[in-house]
């Protein structure tokens, strides 16, 4: 059994011998003190309390690592040392149950991020020239044809090429609304097909589909730690031998130079008493779960509504950003382009078009998928093209009808004779071969929700540029609807990632927002690198450290308010453990008189409340 497995179902182990521990200890308690009907009571609250903590002590000794739990557990057996056992009975009671929420806690933090991960369907309806039949996920191969039915999760990420249907992706991206699939649409694994009945080409394997990328990204993320909580992370072992020393010096100046009692408590509080309870109010159980507690609350709360971090770095990092650079196509806009014009200076505008068509869906360019739809909607036959290169911020090369053909932007077939200058309010793809000449002519939309994003951007002083390789014109429209004050155009990639560094070299901390495979280096360059959706490329997936699942560009708002309200709670947490150990350890020191249950009381009471205030972020409100 996992960790996250333990964390939701031994909280009821732990709560039930807590409950035990509680019932023995107020039996011993209300017993005649001393009396072997008492001790029993005493020794069986110890036995169900110190259950947990003898097991996690003895794991860590195994290791070599003597952690916080080694201090309360010499401090239990302390306790039963000097006679106190109904101090060290509570002692079991407080600690067990503390454990018992804080698992409760973790436990549901999980619960939330498991839900994303164990619903991956299991086979699929492969399509043969013998019929159908069902095989394993794992076994289907990219350009192999599938079928789903109704009510069905989709198998693999596919390209559907027959039927219709609608499709719940909430699993992928917390989006409740149904998205509609038709031909050329992509229909991604583990979502569910509602109706009707569609057959689609798988684009990748199993491993690589948009959910196991998710998986992946949230495993990796639990993992990884935020800079603050490598902080936390140092209080172990050398800590363990800085509090025992510290105690070992409390226990000789209070028995040989204010001549306290050594073991024996009498009307003076023991030298031994005093150390003991030292020892429980510095352990740093509290602290050591400041940050991880929050971190994983923050992950779980963002998966649940369609934004993945990838660990605590990205989490902190994100409150921190003074400007957002952001993408164009597919970013600003919708990425859903529409084919408005086909022209060919040589050639035919069909023979244009199907070029053009049979390059794009080598790609997963915004506007070579929008090419690739439209000539499926004009019934393009494909005339699959091999051999294909990408040229970095240009376009890609590959072989066709027995030619080589170029399929980008004006850079990429430089030479090919005059071309007409470009609309200003739209975008081309130019394609060449020696037979061929011609562009595509397409228009993009600004998402709705471009301008009120970059309006409370501005309203929070956070600065926002557009980087983009389109032309001047074109970007400078569209930045002027989005509300977005400074442009950098005509850029190609290493271009992009100079403008980022500018930018960070003038101090600024810089969140980049893109999600073609030419703004993979930019977020890679940038303090936070921010993917849009499930549908973004690979390589920019893999260089982000937050992915917006349901391609909704206002859930970066999302994203920062979340990032923000985690750093507030850490930073309370972090208060309110150092702040506690600070006032109880002076106070163990000094003070005439501590019972000991007092400072397990403030340590256990600190742990719990640094957990349940970072539960808060798994009910905070979505952007």
């Amino acid at each position: 059994m996992n960790d996250a497995e333990q964390a939701e179902t031994g909280w009821k182990a732990m709560g039930v011998r807590s409950t035990l521990c509680l019932i023995f200890t107020v039996t011993g308690w209300l017993l005649s003190e001393g009396s072997v009907a008492s001790l029993v009571c005493f020794g069986a609250a110890y036995l169900s309390g110190g259950w947990d903590l003898t097991r996690k002590v003895w794991e860590g000794v195994r290791e070599r690592e003597f952690g916080t739990d080694f201090l309360m557990w010499l401090v239990a057996l302390g306790a039963a040392f000097i006679g106190e056992f109904a101090e060290g009975a509570v002692l079991m009671f407080l600690f067990s149950a503390s454990g018992a929420m804080e698992r409760f806690a973790f436990g549901r933090t999980h619960r939330e991020i498991n839900a994303l991960l164990h619903n991956a369907p299991k086979v699929a309806r492969l399509l043969e020239d013998s019929g159908e039949r069902e095989v394993p996920v794992g076994e289907l191969l990219p350009g192999q044809r599938v079928r789903v039915t109704a009510n069905e999760q989709v198998p693999v990420d596919l390209l559907i090429e027959k039927g219709e249907s609608a499709c719940d992706e909430a699993m992928l991206t917390g989006e409740a609304e149904p998205i509609q699939k038709s031909r050329g649409d992509t229909a991604l694994a583990g979502t569910l097909n509602l109706h009707g009945v569609f057959e689609g080409r798988v684009l990748r394997a199993a491993e690589d589909s948009a959910l196991q990328r998710i998986i992946r990204l949230i495993e990796n993320a639990q993992e990884m730690k935020a800079p603050v909580q490598r902080f936390t992370d140092r209080f172990g072992t050398r800590y363990t031998a800085l509090v025992l020393t510290l105690c070992t010096i409390v226990f000789f100046v209070w028995r040989f130079a204010f001549h306290a009692p050594g073991f024996v408590s009498g009307e003076k509080v023991s030298a031994f008493y005093r150390a003991m309870t030292l020892l429980v109010v510095m352990s740093p159980c509290a602290l050591v779960l400041s940050v991880p507690s929050a971190i994983l609350s923050a992950i779980a709360f963002g998966a649940r509504h369609g934004v993945l971090f990838r660990g605590g770095a990205a989490i902190e990092n994100l409150a921190g950003i003074t400007v957002v650079a952001m993408d164009k196509t597919g970013t600003l806009t919708e990425g859903n382009m529409q084919v408005v014009a086909i022209e060919a200076l040589r050639g035919s505008e069909a023979d244009v078009l199907a070029a053009a068509a049979n390059l794009a869906r080598l790609s997963n360019h915004p506007m070579s998928r929008s090419i690739a739809r439209e000539a499926d909607r004009r019934g393009v036959i494909n005339e699959e093209a091999t051999g294909s290169e990408t040229v970095s911020g240009q376009g890609l090369r590959a072989q066709w009808r027995g030619e080589t053909v170029a399929l980008g932007n004006r850079e990429l077939i430089h030479g090919s004779g005059e071309l007409p200058a470009q609309p200003a309010d739209a975008s081309e793809v130019w394609v060449a071969s020696p037979t061929l000449l011609g562009r595509v002519l397409l228009r993009d939309r600004l998402r709705p929700q471009a301008r009120g994003l970059v309006e409370k951007l501005h309203a929070d002083g956070v600065r926002t540029v557009m980087l983009t390789g389109d032309k001047t014109g074109t970007a400078a429209k569209l930045a002027n609807e989005a509300g977005v004050t400074e442009v950098l155009s005509q850029l190609r990639p290493e271009q992009k990632v100079e403008a980022l560094q500018r930018l960070k070299a003038d101090g600024a901390a810089v969140a980049m927002i893109g999600d073609g495979v030419n703004d993979a280096p930019c977020l890679a360059a940038a303090d936070v690198g921010v993917a849009m959706g499930a549908r973004g490329s690979d390589a920019a997936i893999e260089q982000a450290e937050v992915v917006l699942m349901n391609d909704k560009l206002e859930n970066f708002l999302l994203a920062r308010d979340l990032s923000l309200r985690a750093r507030r709670i850490i930073r309370q947490n972090l208060t309110l453990s150092l702040g506690v150990i600070l006032f109880m350890s002076i106070t163990a020191i000094f003070a005439a008189s501590l019972p000991l249950a007092i400072g397990v009381f403030a340590h256990e009471g600190s742990t719990v409340i640094v957990v349940l205030n970072s539960l808060r972020l798994l009910f905070g409100k979505e952007a």
